[in-house]
């Protein structure tokens, strides 16, 4: 029974944020994502591989929406995607054949790997699957997967949440580095 009582929770819910929150989320993730797509589809998209990768989508929502997170500061980030990355680029070269046992060791390794390392970055988890099932455009790159797309866009995102979160007198970014 005490088992069932845990799955209640034990606080409310945080209140909403303030709009001005909302409009610097928005501006942040719209610039960093933006300047991610422009940059592959000038420079990286000629070469046949794409710089945007799904994850990057959760990368941004905690860069640009919760700021202050531990999950979100730039270690965490650049370090969780690239050892996430590596890791699922492995687990696919090793199991490959089977989708499943491939993707299981990706993302269970890679979570293991980012707490062994501080780095612990929830979309770190989506890069590894990505290189597990992102397909023969992503399978072709072998650990290249790790700088670019991965390692270059996680940068390209840093960048703009440092430059953007700034801008606001009430936010800081980041709150650490190291």
């Amino acid at each position: 029974m005490e088992y069932f009582k845990k799955m209640r929770g034990t606080t409310q819910s945080p209140p909403r944020v303030g709009n001005a929150e909302v409009v610097w989320s928005w501006l942040g993730a719209f610039l960093g994502i933006a300047l991610v797509g422009l940059v592959g589809a000038v420079f990286v998209d000629r070469l046949g591989q794409g710089l945007l990768i799904g994850s990057f989508g959760a990368t941004a929502v905690l860069v640009y929406g919760a700021v202050r997170s531990p999950l979100a500061q730039p270690r965490n980030v650049l370090g969780g995607h690239v050892i996430s990355a590596v890791i699922g680029v492995c687990a696919y070269q090793l199991f490959g054949d089977t989708v499943w046992l491939s993707a299981a060791v990706a993302v269970s390794t890679a979570i293991a790997a980012m707490h062994v390392t501080k780095t612990l970055h929830p979309p770190g988890g989506a890069t590894a699957l990505i290189a597990v099932i992102g397909g023969d455009s992503v399978h072709s790159l072998g650990y290249m997967y790790a700088l670019l797309p991965v390692g270059f866009g996680a940068m390209v995102l840093l960048a703009v949440a440092v430059l953007v979160n700034n801008i606001p007198k009430n936010r800081r970014y980041p709150e650490f580095w190291f």
